[in-house]
């Protein structure tokens, strides 16, 4: 679990003033922060004609279901060719699976795959290719900044598909009316 002053488990939301085009108007699941770095999964941005069904077929990997025709996230751009998954703690393989929160795990090895597409999937699951990174310090940087506001996730934010308003319902859960963000920032 996160030492005071991480933010590992918690979401970022992005604020008009992220500066970063990748970023505008993103949620991103923060699986691991420490002094060195961070690391966190975005869960709003569908990768455009890409669904699981589609790639898990690409991939070979057998069903024992009908797979969900669910969409495959744009996680970040650090290594954007490699599968992470996020899901509910129903699943969990011993030397792979991290654990976030109480409610969710991050893993990112083909038995998750495996049993996404078995009988007995985890409850929950979002399947995203790459993830957003930073090093020592950076993330507090864009804190400070004002590029990021900080909130609790819940299960709807992380794993439902309705995906073109994601970004405004976690302003709305934090008590932030969207029309009233502006893209300059300044320190009083």
């Amino acid at each position: 679990m996160p030492g005071e002053g991480y933010l590992t488990g918690k979401l970022l939301i992005a604020s008009p003033a992220i500066g970063d085009p990748r970023f505008d108007r993103a949620l991103i699941y923060i699986c691991d922060h420490d002094d060195e770095h961070a690391m966190g999964i975005a869960v709003n941005n569908p990768v455009e004609d890409l669904r699981l069904p589609t790639l898990f077929d690409q991939l070979g990997i057998e069903s024992d279901i009908v797979l969900p025709d669910r969409a495959v996230l744009n996680g970040g751009p650090v290594d954007a060719d490699r599968g992470f998954v996020l899901h509910t703690p129903d699943f969990s393989h011993e030397a792979a699976t991290m654990r976030v929160s109480s409610n969710i795990c991050l893993t990112a090895t083909r038995e998750v795959l495996d049993a996404m597409a078995s009988d007995h999937p985890p409850r929950q699951a979002v399947l995203a290719l790459g993830y957003a990174g930073w090093g020592p310090g950076q993330l507090e940087d864009e804190l400070q900044a004002s590029a990021w506001l900080v909130a609790d996730p819940d299960e709807g934010l992380i794993f439902d598909d309705r995906f073109e308003n994601k970004w405004e319902r976690a302003l709305e859960q934090i008590g932030v009316n969207p029309a009233h963000l502006s893209a300059i920032s300044g320190h009083a």
